[in-house]
This record gives C-alpha cells, structure tokens and sequence, in this order.
C-alpha cells in the first residue's frame, strides 16, 4: 500500500502525492508552483548502489544507466571493502529519472540484500538516489523531481521508499544516517513499526532489494583521504575531531574505515558546502591530526565529481598561477590534494563540456 500525504499545496489529501512541506525548505517550498516544467530542467544524481565486488554487475548497472538518451553517465566509482558503486549521471529531469529507473530494475535483478554485506551503510540494493539542482534548475523543484521519482518506482517495484534531506517531510528523516538507522537488518525488523514506516510503498522490505533513500540536496562532494596507517582505531578518531558534529569542520561529515585492498585506514568525508569548509582546509585539518600521531597522508580520492570552482579554489590556495588554463589548474589542485588519478574530467563541468563535445561528433 501506497502512503499518502497532504498535496502539494498542503490543503487536504491527493492519493499518490507527498506533501511538499519540507523541514528544509520550509515556506519557501510552500510557494512553488504545482505545474513545474520538466522538459528541460538539468539536474544531476549521484546513485550510489550495494554492489562493488562483482565487475560484471557494475557493468550492467551502468549500461542501463546509458540507456537513455540524453542522460550522461560522467562517472563511476566501484570499492570492494564497502561494497559498493557509485555513479554520476546529468542531464534533463527526464531522461535522468528515466535511466534511473531502468538502474533500480537492474539492481532488484543482480543484488540480493538477503546475503550482502560490506563496510557501508546501507538499506537497500539501490540505497540511496539524490537529485541535484544544476545550472537553473532549484533545490525546490528537485525536491518535486524526487517526490515524483520515489512515488513511480514505489508503485512499479513494490519498494519501499523513504523521503531524506529537501524532500523529507520529517525533521526526522532530513539526516540520511537516521533514515539508515540500524541499517538493512535494523530496518527489516522495524519497518512495520510507527515512526519507521516508509513514505512511499509497502511496510515491507522488498524480497531482494531492500528499501531505497530518494532525496533532493545541493552539490555535495565525496571524497575519501587514505592515511599511511593501517590504524582503523586513528581514522574513526581523525573523523571525529574533523566532522561538524563533534565540534570541528562546519558542513563536514566524516567515517573511518579500513580499506582491506590497500591495507589502509580511511577517513572518509561528504562535504556539504565547499564555500564553507573548502577541499583544501578539510585536506589541511586532516593532516594535522594525523600528524599529531606521526602518521602521513597517503593520497585522497573524489567518489564522483567535483564542482569546478571547488577544484580551482584548491588550486588558487596550492599557489597555481591564474593564467593558466581551467584544465592546468585542476591538475595542480589534484597534485595539492595528493589525487587518485588526477584528472580534468574530475570536475563536472569540464567533463560535461567533454559529454557534450563527444555527442556532437558522434
């Protein structure tokens, strides 16, 4: 059974539509038209899926999301120890929604959540699918886009489908980590309790693909940085001392993890708003306590993309002349951060610039 909510204009109740009251948002949300345009609106989501031990799957995962026309796939990412995929995809609300739900047919396919397991947390075999405003397109919309999104694939898979950030309709479920809480197996049990119930689809886990997180943000930034150390024990205490929570790094948050195929300890970190705590400060605070414990910085890593202005914000503090080219420049500003296969393709406008180059001499 489908949950309904109040509709879009909080005025009594339209079966199949979330309200758009939103703990975010608030009254701005409120104000937004009901009719909104989607033809051309240009959004990104960052899928991130429960598979990263078998290449085949991930393959095909991102096959169907290639599917689509007009839907650009710029990036994949694949990690054995958390066991998990993520994947960078842009373009029009349409074509964008439409890939993903040919990604969440394939994964209720290959991923069975029954016997998976791995360093991150999750819910579900697609776990989490965030809709992302870019170029013109707002926050408010994104969180319709991903209200939409979540009620068409509750309905066509039978999935159970939980509201987080912009698109909650809870104060509750704003945080991802509380929508996560307990994990799969916590939420297996808890799912038909009050309070835990999903926002969209049954009060059941799905027989194989669990539960999926639908949300609307702003860009975030996924980036991990690998410590010389084989020290889990140092990480976690690392994340602690840099994330927002705890009293360090506002718009961080951070996790330590051990990394079993490069036998090393991880500090892994979203950062929120790249304005606020930049990639270089967050590189920078790192280190630190790390070194307060003799331990070096090994490399860092973007799990996608990186909006370019965060990328030459680096490169104007690692002193990169301004003359240079967007694409030097990001190279230097991976040099800094000590980057996992550097690349100007790591910032998303440079690698969409290069989508769209491609698609015009195809």
């Amino acid at each position: 059974m489908v949950r309904h909510d109040t509709d879009r204009t909080g005025q009594g109740s339209t079966p199949g539509r979330a309200s758009l009251t939103s703990p975010v948002l608030g009254a701005r949300l409120r104000r937004w038209p009901v009719c909104h345009d989607r033809t051309m609106a240009l959004i990104e989501s960052v899928p991130n899926v429960s598979e990263g031990r078998r290449p085949d799957v991930v393959d095909r995962l991102a096959a169907a999301l290639e599917s689509v026309p007009g839907a650009h796939l710029l990036d994949r990412t694949r990690d054995a120890s958390h066991n998990r995929s993520v994947f960078t995809l842009a373009g029009d609300v349409a074509a964008v929604s439409d890939a993903l739900e040919r990604l969440v047919a394939r994964a209720l396919n290959e991923i069975d959540m029954r016997t998976q397991s791995g360093e991150h947390p999750r819910i579900g075999a697609v776990d989490v699918i965030p809709f992302v405003p870019l170029g013109e397109t707002t926050l408010e919309a994104c969180v319709g886009y991903a209200r939409d999104f979540g009620r068409r694939i509750a309905e066509r898979f039978d999935l159970p489908v939980y509201l987080y950030a912009a698109a909650a309709t809870r104060p509750d479920r704003v945080r991802l980590a509380d929508v996560r809480r307990g994990q799969y197996e916590g939420l297996v049990a808890e799912i038909a309790t009050a309070g835990r119930e999903p926002d969209f689809g049954p009060t059941r886990m799905h027989p194989r693909g669990g539960a999926t997180a639908v949300g609307a943000r702003p860009f975030l930034i996924a980036w991990n940085i690998n410590l010389d150390s084989t020290d889990l024990n140092l990480a976690k205490r690392i994340a602690h001392r840099v994330r927002e929570s705890s009293g360090g790094l506002p718009a961080v948050q951070a996790k330590g993890f051990w990394i079993e195929e490069l036998a090393c300890a991880q500090v892994s970190m979203n950062l929120l708003d790249f304005a606020t705590t930049p990639i270089w400060r967050a590189w920078e605070a790192v280190a630190e306590e790390a070194a307060d414990d003799g331990v070096g910085l090994r490399e860092s890593e973007l799990i996608g993309l990186a909006p370019l202005a965060a990328l030459l914000d680096v490169a104007d503090h690692a002193g990169a002349p301004v003359t240079a080219s967007d694409e030097e420049r990001v190279l230097a500003a991976g040099a800094f951060l000590r980057l996992r296969d550097a690349s100007p393709l790591q910032a998303l406008e440079l690698r969409l610039r290069a989508a769209a180059d491609e698609n015009v001499g195809a």
